[in-house]
Parts: C-alpha cells; structure tokens; sequence
C-alpha cells in the first residue's frame, strides 16, 4: 500500500531546518528553501541581526542563493518554500525573480504580503504573478515562532530582574 506524501511537506520541512539555523544563531526563525525539478537548488535563513542587513531575510538570501545556481536572475519553474508569510520587501523579489509559486507556513498577521495583509502575488497590475498555497506544516512553522520568542521574552524578564 502506497502512502500519499505530500511533496509540499517534504521541501516546507527543510524550509523548517533553515528555520532551526537561524533560530540555533539567535535569529527570528524563518527559513527558505527553493526547489526546480523537484530538488532543492538554494536554501536561506533569516540572518538579519548577525549581517546587520535589513535585507538578509531567508527568502532573499535564497533567492541570491538560487540566481547564483542558475547564473539567472529569473528563476522560472522554481518553487520558494518558506515557513512564514512573506513581507512585502520579499514578496517584491519573489516577483521579479519571477519565480512561479510559493508555498508558505504559517501566516504573518502583522507583515505578511500574500494573505494577510495584502495579495501582492496575485495582483493582476503586476506582470508576473506567483500560484500560491499558504499554510503548509503552519502549525509546526508557528510553534517554532512563538517558542523563540517566548524563550526571548523570559531572558529579556530574567536579565531585567538582575538589575
């Protein structure tokens, strides 16, 4: 008997390795991932505080990643896992990059550019739009999140109490 595995699961459950990375360096857990031809070419983490680049978020360092893979700026056919609802900034290079979806875990109530604040991907001024499945593994990807920052808020409430 045949098991169903979703191949969604598999590439979001690297994207959640990534996201153990940036965790594991003191980073807010994101984690990235992008697959051609069902094999994973580039890979990303959030890497903000440690580069000081606003910028180094885990979908743009896999995209910069993937360009270099594919001597390409333009990632066509690619698929960008990744375990948080991209922002805006992000959501900006998935399209130039003209990647051809996304699938992303858990949703981004304050910044996220797909779903929940905006549908920039589907935006139909735009001349590239992404196919999008949103909430893949979102369970496992928000548990990572809230556990970090729930571990962030006891060392801030610790290390207020030494003084």
């Amino acid at each position: 008997m045949a098991l169903d595995v979703d191949p969604d699961e598999i590439f979001m459950t690297s994207a959640l390795e990534q996201a153990e990375k940036s965790a594991a360096m003191g980073e807010v857990p994101v984690g990235a991932v992008i697959v051609r031809d069902g094999k994973i070419i580039a890979v990303g983490c959030n890497m903000k505080e440690i580069t000081g680049d606003p910028t180094a978020h885990a979908e743009i360092r896999a995209i910069r990643a993937a360009a270099v893979a594919c001597h390409s700026w333009r990632l066509l056919d690619t698929t960008m896992y990744v375990t948080l609802e991209p922002c805006i900034m992000c959501c900006g290079a998935l399209i130039q990059a003209r990647v051809k979806r996304l699938v992303y875990g858990a949703p981004d109530p304050k910044a996220g550019a797909v779903d929940s604040l905006y549908s920039l991907l589907r935006d139909e001024r735009l001349n590239h739009r992404l196919e999008v499945r949103g909430g893949v593994l979102a369970d496992r990807c928000g548990e990572l999140l809230r556990e970090f920052f729930r571990k962030r808020r006891q060392e801030k409430s610790a290390a207020s109490l030494e003084l």
